[in-house]
């Protein structure tokens, strides 16, 4: 404990900031193991995978890989989802699969960025989507119809009047 905190039991000064004491404090963990480790060493694998694009967005902002604010990845998206396009239309399935990803880290970046927690979001929407299609469905039984039964077309003005019937509650 007294090792790892020495701005607090030791002689270092306590001026320093947040981003110093956690660089300080990874170098201390990385000279107890006896290496130097890499940045994005000890994000555990088996996490969620937005949840692990975020953590490891955060170890390499530590040591200043980052945007300094949210329009430059407002920007990374755009250009990430231009190639996204690109591929869909003349790439193979793995390559898309590649882009898809690289899409996807950058959105968990600018959930980072926003405070926001990418799986909370992500689950919120699936639940806001079931709630949705399952009114959709219900106004398809009140007319006696399935969706099977119905087309895109129909189902979208239904899905309209839902969010809108949302949106006034």
């Amino acid at each position: 404990m007294v090792a790892r905190h020495p701005h607090v039991f030791g002689d270092e000064s306590r001026d320093k900031s947040a981003e110093q004491q956690t660089a300080d404090w990874e170098a201390i963990k990385a000279s107890e193991r006896g290496t130097t480790s890499r940045t994005l060493d000890g994000v555990a694998a088996g996490l969620p995978a937005l949840t692990r694009a975020v953590k490891l967005q955060k170890r390499a902002a530590r040591v200043g890989f980052d945007w300094p604010d949210t329009s430059h990845v407002l920007d990374k998206i755009i250009e990430e989802a231009g190639e996204l396009i690109e591929a869909r239309d003349t790439l193979t399935q793995k390559e898309v699969t590649e882009e898809f990803g690289d899409l996807m880290f950058v959105m968990a970046n600018l959930a980072r960025h926003l405070g926001v927690d990418p799986e909370e979001a992500v689950r919120g929407t699936n639940a806001k989507f079931i709630r949705r299609f399952n009114a959709v469905e219900d106004e398809l039984e009140a007319k006696g119809k399935t969706p099977a039964q119905s087309d895109l077309a129909e189902m979208d003005e239904l899905w309209d009047q839902v969010k809108l019937v949302e949106k006034q509650a």
